[in-house]
Formats: C-alpha cells, sequence, structure tokens
C-alpha cells in the first residue's frame, strides 16, 4: 500500500497540485494543494465483501466501502483500493475527499442488468434526457455536491460493457437515456487519471456544474460503430484541464456543452477556462474537439493546443442552431495535426435537435473570436465546411499559418463558406470565401483572439509563413 501511494505521488506531483488556479495564461495546467495526493488512512473494497471474479454483483460492497471513508473527511480523507480482479458492480455513488483507487490489472465491470443503474431526474440545463423525454439511467460512477475526489490508479480499467445499451438504443428498447460511465455534478477538486475507459453506454466522462476538474493520461476506447460514445465532455464547469489523452471512438473525443435551448438559457451556467493539451486520438463519425451543439448556457476561454487526430470525420467542429441562444467566443486552437480527414474544420449553424418544442427560434447564438492558427493536415477531404446562420454571421473567424493538403480526387471546393466572417493569413489551400480573405495583419490582429507571440512576431518579418515557405 504504501509503494503504490509512493507511485501516485511520483506520477502527479509534477502537474496535480489538488485544485486548478490556473487555466489561461500558461502551457501547462497549474494547482495549488497537494494534500489530495496522500490519504493517511485506506481500506481495500475486499474488506466489504468483495469478489472479483467477473460474476459477482458488488454494488453493496462499493456502497458500504464508500460509507466507511465519511469518519475520515476531517482528517485527510481516505483511500479506496481496489486490486487486480474483475470487480462487476451496479452505479454506486462517491463521497468527498476521496481517492479510488485501480490497481494495476483491476477492472471494475458496468452491470449488464439495466436495474442496476438506477433512475434519476433530467439535469435541469437539459429539462429532459439527451435521448429520450424524461427521466435517464444514473452513471456507473456517481457523485454530487463533491470536493476533493481522486479517480485514479495503475492504469486500472473501468469497462462500461456498453455493447448492450447499444442493443437497446439501436432496436428502440430503451425507456430512459443511457447512462455514462463517470458523471460528477456540482462539485469542485477533480481528478481522474492514469486509467483506461472502455465501452461506455453513453458519453465516458461527464463533469457538469463543476470546478476546478483535471482529467489526465487516460485512453478511452470504444468500437468505431459504438453510438454516441463521446470521450469526455465537460458540462457547463469552469477551470477545466484535459492533458495527454488518447481516445479512440465513434462519437466526438472531447464536447464542450452548456444546456439545450431554453433550459440551458434560463439555468445560465457556462463552460469557461477550459484547455485541452495533447489529445490524440480517431472518430469514425464526428469530431476530435466539438463545442455544442448544446451550448445555450455560453462557452468561452477555451484554450486548444497539440491535437492529432487520423483517419477521422472531423477535425474540429462548432454546432449549434437557432433556438439554442447562449454564445462562442474567444476560442483559440493551435498546433493541429490532421491525418485522412475528410473535414478539417467545420462549423454547423443549422444543427437542429431540440428538447421539445418550446424553444424560442429567435434566440440566435452568438458566435466570434475563433482562431485556428498553426494547423497543418495530409489527406484532407475539405479543408473548411464553414456555414453560420442568415442574419446571424460567425464573427471574427480567423485562420493564421494553416495547410491543409487536399485530396487531389476530390470534387468539392476546400473551402465552402457562407454567413461567416473574419481574417486568413498564410493559408493554402487559399480561402476562396470573400468573407474571410481579409488579411490578419496588421489591422486585424485585436480581432483575432489569442495570437501566439511567436506569429506576431514573424507577421513583422515576414509576408509569407515560414511552414509554406518549405513546401
Amino acid at each position: 500500500m504504501k509503494r503504490s501511494f509512493l507511485l501516485l505521488y511520483v506520477l502527479l506531483v509534477h502537474a496535480f497540485y489538488g485544485a486548478l488556479c490556473s487555466v489561461g495564461g500558461s502551457l501547462h495546467c497549474e494547482y495549488s494543494n497537494l494534500a489530495s495526493l496522500h490519504r493517511p488512512h485506506s481500506v481495500s473494497i475486499t474488506e466489504f465483501g468483495a469478489v472479483g471474479d467477473g460474476v459477482t454483483l458488488n454494488t453493496k460492497a462499493f456502497q458500504n466501502a464508500l460509507f466507511y471513508p465519511n469518519s475520515f473527511s476531517d482528517k485527510g480523507g481516505a483511500k479506496l483500493f481496489v486490486p487486480a480482479g474483475q470487480w462487476l458492480t451496479g452505479s454506486f455513488d462517491l463521497i468527498s475527499h476521496l481517492t479510488l483507487w485501480l490497481d494495476s490489472g483491476a477492472t471494475i465491470l458496468g452491470s449488464t442488468s439495466s436495474e442496476n443503474w438506477p433512475v434519476v431526474d433530467p439535469l435541469p440545463s437539459y429539462g429532459r434526457g439527451r435521448e429520450l423525454p424524461g427521466r435517464r439511467h444514473r452513471s456507473l460512477i456517481y457523485g454530487q455536491n463533491l470536493t476533493d475526489v481522486v479517480i485514479t490508479g495503475e492504469n486500472g480499467t473501468i469497462d462500461g460493457q456498453g455493447s448492450v445499451w447499444w442493443d437497446w438504443f439501436r432496436n428502440g428498447e430503451l425507456n430512459y437515456t443511457r447512462p455514462h460511465l463517470v458523471e460528477l455534478m456540482n462539485s469542485t477538486g477533480l481528478i481522474i487519471s492514469n486509467l483506461t475507459f472502455l465501452n461506455s453506454p453513453f458519453w465516458n466522462i461527464h463533469p457538469v456544474y463543476c470546478r476546478d476538474v483535471v482529467v489526465k493520461n487516460l485512453t478511452i476506447l470504444a468500437p468505431l460503430e459504438s453510438p454516441n460514445t463521446d470521450g469526455v465532455d465537460p458540462d457547463s464547469s469552469t477551470n477545466v484541464c484535459i492533458e495527454d489523452c488518447y481516445i479512440v471512438t465513434r462519437d466526438d473525443l472531447v464536447s464542450i456543452k452548456t444546456g439545450w435551448d431554453e433550459y440551458g438559457i434560463s439555468y445560465a451556467r457556462p463552460s469557461s477556462k477550459i484547455k485541452i493539451n495533447r489529445l490524440t486520438g480517431q472518430t469514425t463519425s464526428s469530431s476530435g474537439i466539438a463545442i455544442g451543439s448544446e451550448m445555450s448556457g455560453g462557452v468561452s476561454e477555451i484554450y486548444i493546443k497539440d491535437l492529432h487526430l487520423f483517419n477521422s470525420n472531423t477535425g474540429i467542429r462548432i454546432k449549434t442552431s437557432p433556438g439554442r441562444g447562449g454564445y462562442v467566443r474567444n476560442v483559440h486552437i493551435l498546433n493541429v495535426k490532421l491525418d485522412n480527414v475528410k473535414k478539417a474544420i467545420r462549423f454547423t449553424g443549422k444543427y437542429g435537435e431540440h428538447p421539445d418544442k418550446n424553444f424560442d427560434p429567435k434566440a440566435l447564438p452568438a458566435i466570434e473570436k475563433i482562431t485556428f492558427e498553426n494547423v497543418n493536415g495530409d489527406g484532407i477531404g475539405v479543408a473548411g465546411l464553414l456555414e453560420g446562420i442568415e442574419g446571424d454571421e460567425f464573427k471574427n473567424i480567423c485562420f493564421l499559418n494553416v495547410t491543409l493538403r487536399v485530396k487531389k480526387n476530390s470534387k468539392k471546393s476546400p473551402w465552402e463558406c457562407s454567413n461567416v466572417r473574419g481574417y486568413s493569413q498564410w493559408v493554402s489551400p487559399g480561402i476562396t470565401c470573400d468573407s474571410l480573405k481579409e488579411s490578419i495583419f496588421p489591422e486585424h490582429r485585436s480581432d483575432c483572439f489569442g495570437l501566439s507571440e511567436n506569429n506576431l512576431e514573424i507577421s513583422s518579418g515576414l509576408s509569407r509563413s515560414p511552414w509554406l515557405l518549405s513546401w
């Protein structure tokens, strides 16, 4: 046990300091408190009768084991140790000041019986289940109103065994919206790290109405035909850091959300100060990074750096619709590598999908100050498919140092634009849309959010990008 604590400390001390204190200012996430890295008390799931044979249902053992550490909440918290084995369970609740530790060879298995996933009320910012009207199944690992929670280990695994849920979904046999693997609500000071997530029934990791969240060193995998198995979906949350993750799934690798139409507008909980660093992965039907389409509470101050996407449908996408309201502004995307991607950059202004008929079609979103900088791609189908909303132009969209080598056999124009306005410089193939042709430098640099100092320096001495000069 002591060795496990030491290993956790060595692996995380350079990056994890408890609660996130700065997202926008530096290239790495910064934290302030080491207390959560060492728990003075520890207990094993086996002490509560759990059996790791992959057959015995251990829901009560997890519930009892998590009740026990409550007595240490004012003494530095406690660690629940899950040793090697196959630990079958239904949904269970976490507590504050807890480290859930999955040892090497440990797998938490989600039950394949829906009765072991309780049904709960819909999120207030959605007004209903995301897939079906009414309520929704609770996530496998769940918590609300928590503080100081760590879910980590020596690359243990959380496997949702989601294939049964995917079949129910495809066959129209669900009564409620499918569950996530991890959902934490109204919580602060969260770390999820050094684990593998497999086969989620629905979204994998869903922090909602949270603050100070770290998601780091994860592998998230689902079959490329699995429906809606998003990787990480920060939702109406602030100060979120997602770093060093490898995600392969059918849906969005990361999707930033803030509620749905009139419910999200009324709840008014934005997502802001989110940093995504060094994300690698593949998605066959969706995007590497998505914002929306549920963005009615507003999204701002998003920093994306070092994204590598391969054999995928779309690189980066903003999705919205009349009726959403809200805003997406101040987004900076830097250093993107795309290999064999059908659509490199996509804006969708008429995504549709409304929770009910009560949305206001006059509630238009404000999309502005989105910067793409240092984007490089090979085997691209379409460089940009940029569709705003008539009468609600997306503005101050900036492209700097973008080189996308479009497939020669592509019959489409590399850039297709409507109701989008902004600036571009050092872009290949050249943007053919008149509303984006105007140069960034020198007059419009202040209209483009977050331009890097390196390119600002280059702009004063070069007429063409050094990237383009090398091709």
